[in-house]
């Protein structure tokens, strides 16, 4: 058992702590910067409840975050009640946030300075793979802290994989998300077809998944996209914003992604629609606009 803070309960955080708790069997404080949702893990899991990102951090073997985004992240690192206040010699830090490489390198070499590990571990499988404790971790950081903290970062996870130095977590997140956005995209764009053609979908479906169209997105996506629904995973307004970081990193790297570019602004569109909060699977109601 481990001395084990979790900072964020959002969506994703929610249930990765409790996993923390449950599964791993670790004495595990949290903070939410909503205080009631952090009351509201308490009371369901136990638990010890922090005010500040600092006093959940102190005295920890590790602390975990999941939070919004690159500002997000200083905010409860590096600001005045931030974690980094107090975290103890040969602690680790292990950050989940979908973040830049550049925001996980200047965390590192922080944390590193002051005798700290940091590891930067977004994780892909939405909020069903949180829920079920199913999640992919990518992680990039030094092995010596990798290999501390993977036994319990398993608690809520079915891979973990050390991708490099420190950024290389961020990086193969953003390569994971280039890839979805192209596949959401051919999807819609294959049901799309087949409705205007006449099609049985699920028939067509049942045929071509067993062949090389076949992917994750297609297997749990395409009877909601086919009944137009768009509530069961990851929002439109958060794969912008990944998207984003995928975007102004290929400007520093000069890889050229006029794919994501373009799904990027399909996915606006949807924005505009009214969808910020729909799944990611919404690129289909584009499609289907009148």
């Amino acid at each position: 058992m481990a001395k084990v803070a979790f900072i964020g309960l959002g969506v994703m955080g929610y249930p990765m702590a409790g996993h923390l708790l449950k599964k791993g069997g670790h004495d595990v404080t949290v903070f939410n910067r909503t205080k009631a949702k952090a009351e509201q893990w308490v009371k369901e899991y136990g638990g010890t409840l922090a005010d500040t990102p600092r006093q959940a951090a102190a005295g920890k073997d590790f602390v975990f975050a999941c939070v919004g985004n690159d500002d997000d992240l200083r905010e409860v690192t590096i600001g005045d009640d931030g974690a980094f206040k107090d975290m103890k010699k040969g602690s680790i830090f292990i950050d989940n946030t979908t973040a830049s490489a550049a925001v996980a390198r200047e965390l590192w070499e922080q944390a590193n300075s002051s005798g700290f590990g940091f590891l930067d571990a977004p994780v892909s499988g939405g909020q069903a793979g949180a829920v079920n404790g199913q999640l992919t971790v990518m992680v990039g950081g030094a092995e010596g802290d990798f290999a501390k903290a993977k036994p319990v970062i398993e608690a809520y996870a079915k891979m973990v994989g050390l991708m490099g130095d420190p950024g290389a977590g961020q990086l193969t997140k953003m390569i994971n998300q280039i890839c979805i956005a192209g596949l959401v995209q051919g999807l819609a764009e294959g049901l799309h077809f087949g409705k205007k053609a006449g099609l049985d979908i699920e028939k067509v479906v049942e045929v071509i998944s067993k062949g090389a169209a076949g992917s994750w997105q297609m297997e749990n996506r395409h009877k909601t996209m086919n009944a137009g629904k768009y509530d069961f995973g990851f929002a439109v307004d958060w794969m912008r914003k990944d998207l984003g970081i995928c975007l102004e990193e290929a400007d520093r790297n000069g890889a050229k992604l006029p794919v994501t570019a373009l799904v990027d602004q399909f996915y606006k569109d949807v924005q505009a629609m009214g969808g910020k909060r729909w799944d990611t699977s919404s690129l289909m109601a584009r499609l289907e606009r009148e």
